[in-house]
């Protein structure tokens, strides 16, 4: 297979471990704002995202994805 016919890290699914980690993340942030049903799924794909990207420590997702929220909030 070469590098073109290779999946990107970003289009392989996330597995139940990976998916735990994100649902942990966004139960935690969920308790600290108060999320219109629309914030929380936008918190929800950003949170993802940064997990594909790369991020996987669950206080830097926190981190990362909190300050979106904050920034929305002001």
């Amino acid at each position: 297979m070469t590098d073109a016919q290779k999946p990107h890290f970003r289009d392989e699914p996330l597995t139940s471990e990976d998916l735990n980690v994100c649902d942990g993340v966004l139960r935690d942030l969920k308790a600290v704002f108060d999320l219109s049903e629309k914030d929380f799924e936008r918190l929800a794909a950003i949170i993802i995202e940064l997990y594909r990207q790369g991020v996987h420590d669950p206080e830097q997702l926190k981190l990362l994805s909190g300050a979106t929220v904050e920034d929305r909030q002001r």
